[in-house]
């Protein structure tokens, strides 16, 4: 049964990218991303609970099917899902239906590859995914040929290679390590790393964590290797934005959590956790404060991403099954949140033909229904009660407050108190405020971009309540089977923290 699952997860995204191919026509393009969409989620869904009892190796141990990276796949599938339904109604508006099936193969192709990453059982393997995630989300981001998003394009794929040769040295780093104690050859298996970690070399040990910890947190987008990220998940179409944040940055910060319980085994102290939370204490500050005088609706949510693989990275820095159980249930309020909140700033960017804060006002009036649903939306990212959010955050604020990493617990109250007024602070203007005279009117590239009369469709706006509805019911309920699931998780990583 799982690895029928497993077939389903990665070839139905697959059949969809030869499919949009080979039909060359924008419509049925549409239907073939959506089903594979459809079937990935299901597929996921049931493999839930497959892996309570795992982990399972197959393929010669090239994949793993265990508890973590599958939360990562229900992650990416309900992301994958919202952005292939509300695509359908937001692509059609950008007038390049002659483009439209070659979008439909890359969006289809950047879910597999985001899908096949939280399987790879093989450090090499892995980063490897993970590269491919860039190559073809790259061509995503600069999809609408203008020269913001070329721009943004570039400075993605720059940035993020970088850090992820960074990533391969320490790769590299740890292989060699590991053979002195294994052997010449072997399979660089995450267990093979973790059998070999307590008799590796300890400076080896601590100088390859540091480079993957760089490498994959460039990808994550952790401060301050978090450069590319505004610019990315800003200019690139609102799907695109939406796989980039609630999808990509989950399968990196797997590769994080793998790599923590690697050092943990090596027993090099607390050096490899002080690391990470440094890196999610600094995201945390550096989102604060460009949150708080953000402009741009857009680059706001980006900001807003940056804020919470922050609070991700604290969550598996501190550790214990508290840290990793927070930081779980995060990961998975954070991606439907955000899909929430990309799908309200694509809808409220086209109907005002502009991303400026300033030129937008009185949103409810021209949304009665999404532009309530955004608002609700930004409620919950900020982590207020009564959504998912703020239950994640209360656990690993927990979580910190066990560690020696205490400051840091308090670091993170006071940053999340400082993005809860930022935040909200210009939803207020957004809906409450009167439009100044100097920012009536936009510029005329602008209105080239706004939506018809009709926007948004039912397809912009059921994914908005698909992604807001589990977003109350995990606030309001924690249900019994995440808590044998996370456990099952922080079992599997050794439930490493600090005492």
């Amino acid at each position: 049964m799982t690895i029928r699952l497993i077939l389903i997860i990665l070839l139905a995204p697959l059949a969809a990218v030869l499919g949009c191919l080979a039909v060359r026509r924008p419509r049925p393009a549409e239907f073939l991303n959506l089903a594979a969409a459809v079937a990935v989620f299901l597929a996921t869904l049931r493999l839930l609970p497959e892996t309570l009892n795992g982990p399972f190796y197959f393929w010669n141990d090239y994949l793993i099917v265990d508890a973590l990276g599958t939360w990562a796949l229900l992650c990416v599938s309900s992301v994958y899902l919202l952005g292939s339904i509300y695509a359908i109604g937001y692509m059609r508006i950008l007038n390049v239906e002659v483009r439209l099936h070659r979008f439909y193969a890359l969006y289809a192709g950047f879910g597999l590859t985001t899908l096949t990453s939280p399987l790879m059982n093989n450090a090499g393997v892995y980063w490897i995914a993970i590269e491919l995630t860039t190559l073809v989300s790259t061509f995503l981001v600069c999809f609408e040929l203008s020269r913001e998003s070329i721009e943004a394009a570039w400075k993605y794929i720059v940035i993020v290679s970088a850090g992820i040769s960074l990533a391969l040295l320490g790769t590299i780093l740890y292989y060699w390590g590991a053979s002195l104690v294994l052997g010449p050859t072997y399979d660089m298996t995450w267990k093979a790393l973790r059998t070999a970690a307590p008799h590796m070399n300890p400076a080896i040990s601590t100088i390859a964590f540091f480079l993957v910890i760089v490498g994959f947190g460039t990808k994550v987008g952790l401060a301050p290797m978090h450069t590319w990220l505004p610019d990315a998940h800003s200019e690139g179409p609102t799907p695109v934005s939406v796989m980039l944040s609630g999808a990509l940055l989950n399968t990196a910060m797997v590769g994080i959590a793998r790599y923590l319980q690697i050092s943990d085994a090596a027993q090099i102290g607390l050096l490899p956790r002080a690391l990470v939370v440094v890196l999610g204490t600094a995201s945390l500050a550096v989102a604060a404060l460009f949150i708080v005088r953000q402009t741009n609706i857009k680059r706001l949510m980006a900001y807003s991403s940056i804020e919470h693989m922050g609070i991700l990275a604290l969550g598996f820095g501190f550790g214990g099954p508290l840290g990793v159980a927070g930081a779980l249930y995060h990961m998975l309020n954070h991606s439907l949140c955000k899909s929430l909140m990309f799908f309200g700033a694509g809808n409220v960017m086209r109907v005002w033909g502009t991303k400026r804060i300033k030129a937008i006002r009185d949103v409810p009036r021209r949304l009665p229904v999404s532009g309530w649903l955004w608002l609700a939306g930004a409620v919950a990212i900020t982590g207020a009660p009564p959504f998912g959010l703020f239950l994640s955050e209360i656990v690993i604020l927990r979580a910190g407050l066990t560690t020696a990493f205490v400051w840091a617990a308090f670091l993170m109250a006071l940053l999340l108190i400082v993005v809860f007024i930022g935040f909200l602070n210009h939803f207020r203007a957004l809906y409450f405020s009167p439009i100044p005279d100097s920012h009536r009117d936009t510029s005329t590239s602008n209105k080239k971009t706004k939506a018809p009369a009709d926007f948004p469709s039912v397809w912009c706006t059921l994914p908005m309540w698909l992604a807001l509805i589990p977003l109350l019911v995990l606030g309001l309920w924690w249900p019994d089977f995440f808590m044998r699931f996370f456990a099952a998780v922080a079992a599997g990583l050794g439930a490493g923290g600090t005492p």
